[in-house]
This record gives structure tokens, C-alpha cells and sequence, in this order.
């Protein structure tokens, strides 16, 4: 019997296809039972249940929150608080989410601000 897939395979694909015409590779690796998503070696986005979360910090996360978009919670006692679901609609338009992925690539989260 071969193995299964796993079960964000299809979305982690179809993410790496809209995120095609940034000017380096995406990387994907496995963690925690999700995948974290790499620009160069630049850890900028977490996969998990469907769902893409990308870094922020003070000067990105508005547009997030105008998106009515929250954070990350792995569980109940765990919150990523700087890692914002992408919208549908970025995610369905691969230039407007190639801008999106690469600040979060380049976000250093603030520690002067608190979130």
C-alpha cells in the first residue's frame, strides 16, 4: 500500500504555481504536521488545514485586518500572533500575492511595536 498524500498537497501546489513569477525560488518544507514556505532561505508563510498564513509586522498587517483576516492558532493554547491568513481573493490573484510574499519575506517583525 503506498502512501497517502498529504492532505495540503494540492493547495501547497497550486501555491507554489501562483507564487511562480517571484524572482526566487519557493522552498517547501514539512513542520508540525503543516509546511513552512521559504523565499530563498527566508521563512515567510505557513500551510496548514488549508489555509496560508503569512508573516507581518506593524507596517503590513493592516491590509491583513482590513480583510477581516486572523491569526494563526495551531490550538487552542497556541497563537502565532504574527502570522495572518491570506484572503481568498489574494490568493486568487498570483501578482497581487507574489507582492504579498515577498514583504512577508522580507518582514522583520518590529519589537519596538507591540501587536
Amino acid at each position: 500500500m503506498g502512501k497517502k498524500p498529504h492532505p495540503d498537497s494540492g493547495f501547497i501546489e497550486f501555491l507554489c504555481d501562483q507564487l511562480a513569477n517571484l524572482p526566487e525560488m519557493v522552498t517547501v518544507k514539512p513542520m508540525f504536521g503543516g509546511h513552512g514556505l521559504y523565499l530563498d532561505t527566508r521563512f515567510f508563510a505557513i500551510v496548514g488545514y488549508g489555509r496560508v498564513y503569512f508573516k507581518t509586522n506593524y507596517r503590513t498587517r493592516p491590509k491583513y485586518e482590513a480583510h477581516g483576516m486572523d491569526v494563526f492558532k495551531p490550538s487552542e493554547k497556541q497563537v502565532l500572533k504574527h502570522y495572518l491568513e491570506v484572503p481568498v481573493d489574494i490568493l486568487e490573484d498570483a501578482d497581487t500575492l507574489c507582492q504579498w510574499a515577498e514583504e512577508a519575506s522580507h518582514c522583520e517583525l518590529c519589537k519596538s511595536t507591540k501587536i
